[in-house]
Order: structure tokens, then C-alpha cells, then sequence
């Protein structure tokens, strides 16, 4: 047996698609051979510079590594609390989260690839902020998100650190955070507009808005409550 694949044939199956006559070709970018190639490629335009994390080595160029992970029974507690509240809660999404953090250890990487120093080939870089890939680089970000929020009136719950509360007289918000993702629910949309437009101002953002997919859970609301 063989498959199209194998005999070159990428066009989709029509009886797979109702639409099929609205549909074209699409051309596949092959896999580039250098940096170079891959510049040149638009396809590849998304790619990321990242660190090596696996060569690192504890108390030389890494340190303690944490990754700020909501817990599920926490995610529930909250909405829970949306729901009864009948309070706003809206998601968000931080841009390239890892590059916001400052490092505390020393960490040092080769010149990448198709960008190194005709003049200096022999010389490494000596990292001032954090890469994706590194160790330490999911601590670090969430040290550097912790202290923000902090500076804007949130505390952190003792019994989940990815759990950040907001109380003010009548003004209450919650921020829970999963690495990159954030939820945010807030009392009022004045109040929403007024956290996102400071967490805008200091992260690249994107306003995700209203929560509809998180962790696997889609999620749909209408006047009745939540599904």
C-alpha cells in the first residue's frame, strides 16, 4: 500500500471538505539547510532564537527553576466565583514572556548561527536577559511578572503562587497565571480596563478577550451562566 504522501500528492482529499472547489495547493517550505535559507523563507519567518537549557549545569549557570502553573481546583474556585458574582473575566496572552526577564546567573552561548561576528568569531555572548530553552527562564519571568503586579496592589496566595488577589473596598480582581496565559476577572469592566491597560503598558500583550478555551477547557457563557 502506498499513500499520497509517499507519491508526492499534498492536495487535500475533496470528500474530505464540503468547500473543496474554494480550496487551493498549498506549497510546503522545505526544511532549510542554514539560517541563511531560512531568512530568505517567509514560512519560517516565526522562527526563535533558544537557549541550549540541557548543557546547563546547576550552580554554575543555573540556579533553583520553577514554571508558574495554576492549579485545576483553583481555576474552578474562581470561575465558580464569576459566576456568582456575575463578574467579567477575560484572557490574555503575554508575547514572547521569557524575554521580559532579567538574569541573576551568568550564562554565556555560543554566536548563533548565520549571525556571527566576521570581526570576533571566537567570542561568546554573555546573556543579559533571559532565552527560551534555559533552565531558569520560566522563574525568571514569573519573578518578574510577581513584582509588577505586586507595584499595582496584587498579592500572591500562599497556598498557590500562581494565584494573584486584588481587594480594594467594593474593587476585587483575581489574576491567575499559567506560564504565559492569563485570566483576569475583575469586579467591574472599569476595573478591567484599568488592569489590562497596566499590564498592556509594561508586557506585550494580547487581549484575548472573553475566556472561551483555557488548559483544554473551552468554555461558553451567556446570560443564563457558564457552560
Amino acid at each position: 500500500m502506498t499513500t499520497r504522501a509517499q507519491n508526492g500528492i499534498y492536495k487535500p482529499n475533496s470528500k474530505y471538505f464540503s468547500n473543496f472547489s474554494a480550496m487551493t495547493t498549498t506549497t510546503i517550505s522545505p526544511l532549510p539547510k542554514d539560517p541563511a535559507s531560512a531568512i530568505c523563507d517567509p514560512n519560517w519567518n516565526k522562527a526563535h532564537l533558544v537557549g541550549d537549557g540541557k548543557t546547563q549545569q546547576p550552580s554554575v549557570d543555573c540556579d533553583e527553576t520553577f514554571s508558574p502553573v495554576v492549579k485545576p481546583v483553583t481555576i474552578c474556585t474562581v470561575i465558580s466565583i464569576v459566576i456568582s458574582q456575575s463578574w467579567t473575566i477575560h484572557q490574555l496572552d503575554v508575547k514572547n514572556a521569557f524575554l521580559h526577564d532579567y538574569l541573576n546567573e551568568k550564562v554565556y552561548m555560543h554566536q548563533p548561527m548565520g549571525f556571527c561576528d566576521k570581526s570576533r568569531p571566537n567570542h561568546v555572548c554573555l546573556l543579559k536577559k533571559s532565552l527560551y530553552g534555559l533552565k531558569q527562564a520560566p522563574r525568571a519571568w514569573y519573578q518578574r511578572f510577581a513584582y509588577f503586579v505586586a507595584t499595582i496592589g496584587f498579592s500572591h496566595n500562599k497556598s498557590n503562587h500562581s494565584l494573584f488577589i486584588y481587594n480594594q473596598g467594593l474593587d476585587m480582581a483575581y489574576i491567575l497565571l499559567y506560564v504565559d496565559d492569563i485570566i483576569l476577572i475583575t469586579s467591574s469592566d472599569r476595573l478591567r480596563l484599568h488592569f489590562m491597560a497596566l499590564l498592556g503598558a509594561k508586557f506585550v500583550m494580547k487581549d484575548l478577550g472573553p475566556l472561551s478555551f483555557f488548559l483544554g477547557i473551552v468554555v461558553s457563557r451567556d446570560a443564563n451562566g457558564m457552560f
